[in-house]
Formats: structure tokens, sequence, C-alpha cells
């Protein structure tokens, strides 16, 4: 009987990896020499050190030909033992929720995938540059996704993983993000969850541990109600009484009925897909087609037969014709999410649709004509872009016929109440709980709080909440604990940035120290981040010297720890 085997890194003595080669991609091959009629195929590694062959019995029992060279292969091959059971089982990747691995490690990398491989279809990347060409290659966005934040060329410091955290839910609002760090910042992990991550888990963790973080992640993504369905009158979108809201609202009824395009502005989690979808939801011809399309989703050399279709042979890969989304949006909607990301060379071909709806398809020569009316929405200022150069202000004057603006959270005052209750019900109900209630000072801290990740931050916190409190009350620490208060201080401009400050002080919670050494590490992060890591470039933009800036790291350092303890 022919065996077969699933190749997989595993280390040898001395840390190394295949003898420092590249490792191979999961790929199957036979495995030569007889395997006991009661065991499942072996696992093999080929390495300098020496080949590695594992049976897994039915039992779920372990066994090797060769000593182990490491505990770290001793850790991974409990792994296998633990999931051996759904070894053998080939699951159809289709049909399992997608997974998405930002991880510039490789051990871990391959450790999650051996580890989750049974009950997620799973694609790994190892840094940001790598994760934004895996996802706009993708034909569907990813369901849910795990992302390091230590990632090159800064695998120290935590910005690349808040930059693709942002990328992704761009990309896709609907994907459920869980941050991973190696450095229990407590900072860092508010921060995470304000852009939109929905969970924070510091490594190291069991897989245990992950996989619940998952499954959660998942049932509550299948909560959610998908982008281009009917928005109901409790939609969140359409929750607030506060004169912003209402502003929004008599735009929205104003522009609805009109055949021409609507620009929507507004920052990231405010809501602007819910606001193209009531749009929609309130036009003439509601029951045409609803087509929603993320600019910064698909890939560049790729848009343009996404818009406009191909004909077979187009290009290599062009095995059959295919309409693109103008075509079957028909006489509906197309809506245009993250318009600021249309390339400067497709951004002539869309201003020609929108002048006299003329379009061809990649590779053809015949004109077609779209009557579909064009809704766009974008968190840049697209203004600023045409200044630059980077936006046409042809384009942009189409686009902007009807301009609608989302109010950020922080402008609605007592409507973040609103939406606390909104999601405090929907959330509980739906986990089959009681819902958590709020102290008087944690009431104080939320109607103070500026949420910068808008909406979406607060669903999450709410989330949250949910699952960690059910019929309690949560005081304000328990609270403060979920909030993002330090980039909450740098982002409340429209409340005044002394907001927070005066509050905790209030509350006699206020330290100068930790104020000022927070201040320090934002200015020297910012510096580092553009010198991508130079000290000496980085010293010179925060005007100090360069023996300072390694004090005044040190200190920080100093100070972190100290708060660990």
């Amino acid at each position: 009987m022919r065996h077969w085997a699933t190749k997989y890194r595993i280390p040898v003595s001395g840390g190394g990896y295949n003898g420092g080669k590249p490792d191979r991609d999961l790929s199957q091959r036979p495995i030569r020499g007889s395997v006991p009629s009661n065991q499942s195929p072996l696992y093999s590694r080929e390495g300098a050190k020496g080949t590695f062959l594992f049976c897994v019995d039915a039992a779920g029992q372990c066994a090797r030909d060769a000593h182990l060279s490491s505990r770290r292969l001793q850790a991974i091959l409990r792994a296998i033992k633990s999931l051996a059971g759904g070894i053998n089982t080939l699951n159809s990747r289709a049909n399992l929720p997608s997974l998405f691995i930002v991880d510039d490690d490789p051990l871990i990398r391959d450790t999650l995938r051996l580890v989750l491989a049974d009950e997620f279809d799973i694609h790994l990347a190892e840094d940001r540059a790598h994760a934004i060409r895996l996802l706009r290659n993708m034909s569907l966005p990813p369901q849910l996704a795990l992302v390091d934040l230590g990632l090159p060329p800064t695998p120290h410091r935590p910005e690349e993983g808040f930059r693709l955290i942002a990328e992704l839910l761009a990309h896709s609002p609907l994907v459920k993000v869980i941050a991973l760090s190696g450095q229990d910042d407590r900072a860092n992990a508010r921060h995470a969850r304000a852009l939109g991550a929905i969970e924070f888990v510091a490594k190291p963790c069991s897989p245990e541990t992950i996989k619940a973080q998952l499954h959660s992640a998942l049932r509550i993504q299948l909560d959610e109600r998908p982008p281009g369905t009917t928005p109901n009158k409790n939609a969140p979108g359409s929750i607030g009484n506060s004169p912003p809201m209402q502003a929004m609202r008599r735009q929205i009824e104003l522009y609805a009925t009109s055949p021409f395009p609507v620009l929507i502005e507004g920052e990231s989690g405010s809501g602007k897909e819910l606001v193209a979808a009531t749009l929609q939801n309130l036009s003439s011809n509601r029951s045409a087609p609803y087509i929603v399309c993320s600019c910064a989703a698909i890939s560049p050399h790729l848009l343009e037969s996404a818009f406009f279709g191909h004909i077979k042979g187009a290009f290599t890969g062009a095995t059959a014709s295919q309409a693109g989304f103008f075509e079957e949006a028909g006489a509906g909607t197309l809506f245009l999410d993250e318009i600021g990301e249309l390339p400067l060379e497709l951004q002539a071909k869309l201003l020609r649709v929108l002048e006299n709806g003329e379009f061809q398809r990649v590779g053809e020569t015949t004109t077609r004509k779209s009557h579909a009316r064009i809704i766009t929405a974008t968190n840049r200022d697209l203004k600023a872009c045409v200044r630059d150069g980077k936006f046409r202000i042809d384009l942009y004057h189409r686009l902007s016929i009807f301009t609608v603006q989302v109010p950020p959270l922080r402008t609605l005052g007592a409507d973040k109440f609103l939406l606390l209750d909104h999601f405090r019900e929907h959330y509980a109900t739906r986990a089959h709980r009681p819902p958590f209630r709020l102290a008087a000072g944690a009431e104080k801290l939320w109607d103070s709080y500026t949420f910068p990740g808008n909406t979406r931050e607060l669903r999450n916190i709410v989330i949250r909440l949910c699952t960690k409190y059910p019929g309690l009350n949560v005081n304000a620490p328990q609270l403060e604990a979920e909030l993002d208060l330090a980039h909450s201080n740098a982002d409340a401009s429209a409340t005044g940035p002394m907001t927070d400050v005066r509050f905790a002080m209030e509350r006699g919670t206020f330290n100068l120290d930790e104020h000022l050494m927070d201040y320090t590490n934002r200015h020297i992060d910012i510096a580092m981040d553009m010198t991508r890591g130079n000290i000496s470039e980085a010293a010179k933009l925060l005007g100090i010297a360069r023996t300072t800036l390694y004090s005044r790291m040190e200190a920080l350092q100093k100070h972190k720890a100290q708060k660990k303890q």
C-alpha cells in the first residue's frame, strides 16, 4: 500500500531550518518503506541534519524513528498529537472559513498552520507588503485574520501591524482581525482594538486560546449583515438624534432618488458602507442590482478588468470572457468604496463612463453602455489628493455632484449611548446572556471618550464587555482597560485635546510623568517610523543629539518594565 506524507517545517538541532535553505511549501510525496497497518500516513521533514519521520496512529499516539533534537520539536509534536484525530480528514478548502495569518516568524506561521489547518482555509504572509499582494489576488477577502503587530522592517515596533489592520479593514470591513504580539503592552492592545481589531492576544499562547478567539470572531461575523443588504431602521447608521446625524439623514433622503453620483466622505469605521446601502434602499429602483467594489481590495493591474470586464485571451489567464462590475450593475447602483485608492491611469477611464456611459471590455473594440448610478466613498481628503496630483480634478467634480459627510462618533454626543444600547441588546441576545450595565463612573468615562475608531470601535468594545461581564455592572477601571485613551487624547481635536486629561484629574487618576512619557514615546515612534529605524536620522528630526535619543529610549524601556511589575 502506498502512503503519502506532508512536508512541513521542523526545527533541527542548533535552531536552524533545513540547513539554512529556503523551506518548501506544503506538498504531498510518496514515502518509501513500510508503515504499520495501524498507523496513519507519515509526516516527514528533510533537512541538512537528517530526516525525521513521524507516524500518527488511529488512537492519536505519536511514534518516531529518530531522536528529537530540540524542545521546540517536541512542542510541535505535542501539537500534532493533540490534533491527531483530524489529521486523516481531508476537508474541502472551499467549505472552511478563510483565515489570513501574518507573522514574520516562520516557526509561528508553520505551527499555526499545522494547528489550524483542519478547521480553516489558511493563507500565510510574512510582512505587510506580502499580505497586501496576497489580499489583492484573492478572489474573496478572508473572513478572519491573525496579525502580528511586530512586522518588518521594524519588527520591534507595532506600527507596521497597525497599518496592516487598517488596510485589512479598508479591504473588507467585515473581516475580523485578532492582533498578536510578543509584548503584552496594554497601550498597543488598546490601539489595535481602536483601529478595528476585535481582540488582542499576547504571545506565547495555547492553540486552544487561538481557536476559541477565532470561533468567537466567526460567530460575531455571521451575526452581522453583509454590505449591500437592505438596512432596517434600527441599523447603526440610522441611530442617533444629534444635529450631525439629523443633517446626514436629511442629505440621504434628499439625494437618494437622484440619478447623479454621490460621494460619501468620513473617517474609517464611521459607517460609510451603511450610508451607501441606505441610499440604494431609499432610491426609486431599490430592486435593481446593487454591486459593491472596494478599490483597495483589488490589485491595480486587475482593476480595469474588474470594472469593465474582459474577453477571452485578453491577457494571460483570461480563459473565458467575463463581464465587469459596470455590466453586472445594469441600471442599478455601483458602490465604489475607497475611491481614493484608484490608480491615475484608471481614473481617466472611469471619467469617460461618468461623462457618456461608454466603456470597453479589456481586449475588445466594441463600445458598451452603462446606465448604473455611481456611489463612491473615501476616508481620504480628495481635495488634498487633487492638490498633490494624485487624483484628477475633473473626476473629483464628477463624483462629488452630491456629497454626504458621515460625522465622526466624537461629535455625536449622547448618540454614543444610543449605539451602546443597540449593540448591547443585539449581542447579548445573540449570545443568550444577560446584558451588562455601566456603573456611574463608567458612564462618565463612556461619555468623555472620543472613540478614535468610531462606530466600529464602539461595537467591538460592546462585544468584549458582553463576553466578559454578562449581567454584571462594569466599573470605570474595567471599562478603561478596553479604551485607547492615549490615542483618544491625540485625536480629540473636535472636543479639545485636554478633555481626557481634565477628566482624569477630576477622578484623581492623572499622572504627569505617565502623560509626558506617553507623548515622548509617541514622538519617538513617529521619528523612528519616518527614518525606518535609523537612530541618527530620527534624532535629527526630533532636534536632539543621538546620545540623548538613546537615553530617552532607555528611559521609556525602564518605564514600561516598571509598569509590568
